[in-house]
């Protein structure tokens, strides 16, 4: 299937079925035709700096507060103001762009769905696709989805939904589908452009709006390439620049030393920071995996009472408020626990303790990742909060430096890194990668919810560990590449069933015994998915 218009070639390596067709269009790929042409090559140049700056703190450099910044000193600016239909966001729910989840979020009672896809989502051709089509139907109120096994039928609540964001792929993910020019189209235009292309007009007559969730951002110069995204696409579209309103996820060490230039950015599409708190301990290991001093302790021990989590937190929400703007609180992984009471008390009472450390330190909303656990969070927020929507008028102290976003917990020896908690790292790692090649993006497990993120600090930090020559504290053990192998390959043995668990431990044991560390666990998988043109559709 290709197109061409003037100046750009657009060619789908995928086979379309029918039911895609009307996400497909020539106009809509020539509008990601043209985003594409107009914006790749900075995005590679950002991509190729991002290297740069990882090879410097391999070195032994640290990241530092950007210098008189014009963000920084002008005290007078702010955030675009907040839209009526998302003043109250007290809870957020997250989850893939699937049918039934879709209806599921949109039902769920949360303030907002987040519709995902990128670290919930596994980027097979069908699963993208499907998402478009889901999310064009749940904008034109036409979604349902009827159980094939029971008949049971979904569809929207008549009296109310959340309101639906959408969470686009990072700036490192290519979608290898779509070629622009002979050259594999940005995975995240891709997202943005085929949902703005189908739902602006639907959405304004909706009275609400396009709203986005930014990931993975490393600098203030990705946040500006994503606001001349924006600019661009509302005057191709013709619709008024600050319609499309965006929160970026702050999940990344670097980003947090450059959080008010990230706001100024995107000043005029503005809603906020969220504290996406598994990437941001992910990318904390990955920056520095090579100082010896920042060895990171099991990832069961970085908590958000954890001094660099702390101080990611203040930083967040002065720098938020202090622009007029939200200062979202982040995803707790627990999920409730079937067939056992007091284990499920047990989950419900962590997340409430987690919603009440955020709303008492002036988060104006929070994250979710199970319907069950909305009611929870809400309580929390709904005390706290009362009438008023949000926290923005709240304005905190910053006293937050530079070495306290880098501090890690003092664990007692014995207790940081222990054999149960490698093996259980493995697991984790090998599980999620084994969903993900199956094209499962989010699974249940130990009483969790693991995404791409969650499984990427496990992966993360098992290679840390080996690299700086670590051993269990409990039995004195060296974690070495023969060591993993053998973990990886009885997890292995534990999976004899039908799957990708062959696969995935090839794969996992390559990552976690590499010489590099490897960028993104998904970058390694997302060949293996990829669906070939002459492949019969999946529908």
């Amino acid at each position: 299937m290709e197109f061409s218009f003037p100046q750009i070639h657009v060619k789908i390596d995928a086979p379309v079925a029918e039911s895609h067709r009307s996400i497909l269009t020539n106009e809509a790929l020539q509008f990601v035709g043209f985003l594409c042409h107009k914006f790749d090559d900075t995005r590679q140049t950002l991509l190729s700096q991002r290297k740069v700056k990882a090879t410097q703190f391999d070195a032994g450099q640290l990241p530092t507060f950007v210098s008189n910044s014009q963000a920084a000193r002008d005290p007078s600016w702010k955030c675009a103001s907040v839209p009526a239909d998302v003043q109250d966001r007290r809870v957020e729910i997250t989850g893939p762009v699937d049918r039934k989840m879709v209806i599921n979020g949109l039902n769920s009672g949360a303030n907002v769905y987040m519709a995902d896809f990128e670290d919930s989502t596994s980027p097979t051709w069908s699963n993208l696709m499907d998402g478009q089509v889901n999310l064009r139907d749940a904008n034109a109120g036409t979604i349902t989805f009827t159980n094939p096994k029971n008949g049971k039928v979904y569809k929207p609540n008549p009296d109310g939904t959340a309101v639906l964001f959408v969470r686009p792929r990072g700036w490192h993910l290519d979608e290898a589908h779509i070629r622009v020019n002979g050259r594999v189209a940005s995975g995240s235009l891709v997202d943005f452009g085929l949902y703005l292309f189908h739902n602006a007009q639907r959405l304004s007559q909706n009275e609400t709006g396009p709203y986005f969730y930014i990931p993975k951002l490393e600098c203030h110069q990705e946040a500006r390439l994503w606001n001349d995204v924006f600019v661009a696409a509302q005057q191709y579209l013709g619709i008024p620049v600050g319609t499309i309103r965006a929160t970026v996820l702050l999940e990344t060490i670097t980003a947090a030393f450059e959080m008010e230039e990230i706001l100024y950015e995107l000043r005029e599409h503005s809603l906020g920071l969220n504290c996406g708190r598994w990437d941001y301990l992910f990318s904390y290991i990955k920056k520095f995996k090579h100082h010896s001093d920042k060895l990171a302790p099991d990832r069961t021990t970085l908590t958000m009472t954890t001094p660099l989590m702390e101080a990611y937190v203040k930083r967040l929400i002065h720098i938020c408020h202090k622009r007029g703007t939200f200062a979202m609180g982040g995803m707790s992984a627990a999920i409730p626990v079937k067939n056992d009471p007091q284990k499920n008390a047990q989950a419900m009472e962590s997340v409430r303790k987690d919603k009440l450390r955020e709303v008492n330190a002036g988060h104006d909303g929070t994250w979710v990742a199970h319907p069950a656990l909305v009611t929870v969070a809400k309580q929390v927020f709904d005390q706290h909060l009362r009438t008023t929507p949000n926290q923005i008028q709240l304005q905190t102290h910053n006293t937050v430096c530079e070495a306290d976003l880098l501090r890690l917990p003092n664990i007692p020896y014995g207790q940081a890194i222990t054999s149960s908690g490698l093996a259980r790292g493995v697991a984790i790692v090998l599980a999620y990668t084994e969903a993900w090649l199956r094209g499962v993006g989010c699974i249940p497990l130990h009483n969790a919810m693991e995404d791409a993120a969650t499984a990427e600090i496990s992966r993360a930090q098992i290679w840390q560990w080996r690299m700086l020559g670590a051993s269990t504290q409990d039995d004195s053990r060296a974690i070495t590449a023969e060591r993993i192998s053998q973990l990886v390959q009885e997890e292995v043995g534990h999976h004899t069933g039908a799957g990708k668990w062959a696969l995935a431990g090839r794969l996992v044991e390559q990552m976690l015994n590499a010489d590099e560390l490897d960028d993104f666990l998904t970058t390694v998988c997302y060949p293996y998915i990829v669906t070939p043109a002459t492949a019969m559709p999946r529908l």
